[in-house]
């Protein structure tokens, strides 16, 4: 529970000044105390039957300086950083008996702590605390096969944490397909990630909508056509069931013809009629149809349309229709100055549509510079428009010219453009459209604007000559596409963007989960100065127990990262990993299924690590059974007391 006083507060009460805050960094981890001072992973000896002013004494430095995290206190109530305090006097704080705290010498060689307990206050004293502790580790990591045995046996046992194993067990790669079946009905985030045919399939199968739509709500669905379409047609809601349909066509999913039946059929048969693949034999009875939205959308297949349709609808008694019916006839049709001028919100036209001759030789020359931004965008403006914008003054109007398709490349490197290096630039569709197209692409890649060559790297495949030209492209970016998405990317290039790039939201693991990715001779970056190609040196087959030992010692954190989720970690070296000044770093070695059975299921049963121990692929599946059944009960108990619905 969390305590009503500020923490500065409850520190001066206990006698206590407050030095600084100390953000987490290479310290011990606040964590890593509050997990000792629990009993988990502690070395023998470690709770003493008080603690007296000579444990105080030590603790504090020459100035009485020490660190101190108290339960429950900090901004936001996180318990997870240091605050570095002066004891005001030479006597004992007072901390005890309060909500809980741990303290730490400055020299990280005293701990003591006070937690509560089952059972009553439960305090710790530690000296010595980085040798204890790699003692502990050595003792930990000498478990006996029968050791392992009797702590399974034991689990669940108390405290039972079934919420936070529901929530990671979903995740465990060791938990066989039918059970995370049953987990559907305790949990259902894992599906965000799950990928798991069988499991996708009993999810879109569920009688509970909220679990049938979870793999569809997610930033990237791994549903099946065919799991996209039972979703959407086992959906309830005829307005939903247009929601998905977007969705999944989103995916690339087409729907069959009895779906667009079905979805035109209900209340939101506006927004239906506007996806994509819609059959064009509805096309006439939605230009028909007795709400205007309907119709206005009819207006976007103009080309699909038979010439009595068009002509209803350019005479529509609707002006959103009449409006939406004017723009699709402009297309081709050149639009002159007093249809532009009766428009009630011309940028559409600006943007898409034909001008006449004298409409658009004054828009391009137009004192307002968002007139002719919109102008540049459009694939309907003539040549000599293109011409006069190509010189226009404004940098943002200019640029936009740049990035036409019906510009050839000489035309291309006339034209100055400014292109901002920090932004995040996007595929250009008309280069993506040309990815299948080999003369294209070489045509491309060796044009002067590098949103166009990043385009053209952004094909999956590729020409040789085309891929040899892109990886030595100088704008970094260009290189960096090609990592992402080319699967011809070359691996030297590739070794290069690793050095620089981790990988981003849209293309994870990329560089180093690509398949040309180099996984050999990289046994020579062992000593490399950048910790980065150090975390390589583990990928190498020929890498070896001493490089994860080494690595798991190494200054940076991110490498130690990398040996805390190698399987070849010693039970040791994944207890110490569990102290780790990183949080990351922690949260991979509790993982790891080379972590001993009693300091993992200890980890099961603590609030702070049970949902990422729960993910350890090293616990035996009829103890996953036992942890789900225990979660089901613990839902199944909420709901019924209506604190879950």
């Amino acid at each position: 529970m969390r305590h009503p006083r500020k923490l500065h507060e409850l520190l001066s009460c206990a006698g206590l000044t407050v030095v600084e805050e100390m953000r987490p960094g290479s310290l011990f981890p606040p964590e890593a105390g509050w997990r000792i001072a629990r009993g988990i992973a502690a070395p023998d000896g470690a709770v003493p039957e008080a603690l007296d002013a000579e444990w105080w004494r030590r603790l504090a430095d020459a100035d009485g300086e020490f660190l101190v995290a108290v339960l429950g206190h900090r901004i936001g109530g996180n318990d997870s950083w240091w605050t570095r305090v002066r004891r005001a006097d030479g006597g004992v704080p007072g901390l005890l008996g309060g909500p809980g705290f741990v303290a730490l010498a400055l020299d990280g060689q005293v701990l003591l702590a006070e937690v509560p307990g089952a059972d009553g206050p439960r305090v710790t004293a530690l000296d010595r605390l980085p040798e204890r502790l790699e003692e502990a580790a050595e003792t930990a990591g000498r478990e006996t096969e029968a050791e392992r045995a009797d702590v399974w046996a034991a689990v669940p046992g108390w405290p039972a944490r079934p919420l936070h194993w529901a929530e990671g067990i979903g995740s465990n790669p060791a938990a066989p397909d039918e059970l995370l079946i049953r987990l559907l009905d305790v949990e259902t985030g894992f599906l965000h990630d799950c990928g798991r045919p069988a499991v996708l399939d009993a999810a879109v199968a569920h009688p509970d909508p909220r679990v049938r739509t979870r793999p569809a709500d997610t930033f990237r669905p791994k549903l099946t056509s065919d799991q996209w379409l039972r979703m959407i047609r086992a959906e309830p809601s005829r307005s939903r069931r247009v929601h998905w349909a977007e969705h999944a066509c989103g995916w690339g999913v087409e729907l069959p013809g009895d779906l667009y039946d079905d979805l035109l059929a209900g209340p939101s048969r506006a927004q239906a009629a506007g996806l994509p693949g819609l059959p064009a034999h509805h096309l006439p009875r939605l230009a028909a149809d007795a709400n205007p939205r309907v119709r206005v959308v009819a207006c976007a297949r103009w080309e699909d349309l038979a010439a009595p349709l068009r002509v209803r609808l350019l005479a529509d008694t609707d002006d959103a229709v009449r409006t939406a019916a004017l723009l699709a006839h402009h297309h081709d049709v050149p639009m002159p100055r007093d249809v532009f001028a009766a428009l009630p919100e011309p940028r559409r036209a600006l943007e898409q549509c034909r001008l006449g001759a004298e409409l658009e030789a004054e828009l391009v020359r137009d004192g307002d510079a968002e007139v002719r931004r919109a102008l540049a965008a459009n694939p309907r403006l003539s040549a000599h428009g293109v011409a006069v914008l190509a010189e226009d003054p404004d940098d943002d109007v200019r640029s936009a010219v740049a990035l036409r398709p019906d510009l050839d490349e000489e035309q291309r490197a006339a034209v100055r453009h400014d292109v901002d290096s920090t932004s995040m630039s996007r595929t250009l569709p008309w280069v993506a459209d040309l990815h299948a197209d080999a003369d294209a692409m070489r045509r491309l890649a060796a044009s002067s604007h590098p949103l166009v060559r990043g385009s053209v790297a952004r094909a999956r495949h590729l020409p040789p000559d085309v891929v040899e030209r892109l990886a030595r492209d100088e704008d970094r970016r260009v290189r960096l596409f090609l990592a992402e998405s080319c699967d011809d990317a070359p691996a030297e290039m590739l070794l290069e963007v690793w050095r620089w790039w981790d990988g981003s939201f849209s293309h994870p693991g990329r560089p180093r989960s690509h398949p040309n990715f180099p996984r050999t001779g990289l046994l020579r970056y062992a000593g490399d100065p950048a910790g980065r190609m150090r975390r390589l040196v583990l990928d190498d087959p020929e890498s070896t127990l001493a490089d994860v030992a080494r690595l798991a010692r190494d200054p940076e954190a991110e490498v130690r990262r990398r040996a805390a989720e190698d399987t070849r970690l010693s039970p040791a070296d994944a207890v110490r990993l569990l102290n780790d000044p990183a949080d990351y770093v922690r949260d991979t070695a509790v993982r790891n299924p080379r972590l001993p059975a009693r300091v993992l299921a200890a980890l099961l049963h603590d609030r702070d690590t049970a949902i990422a121990a729960a993910a350890n692929p090293s616990i035996p599946v009829p103890v996953l059974h036992r942890m789900l059944a225990a979660a089901a009960e613990a839902v199944a108990a909420r709901r019924t007391s209506g604190t879950v619905r």
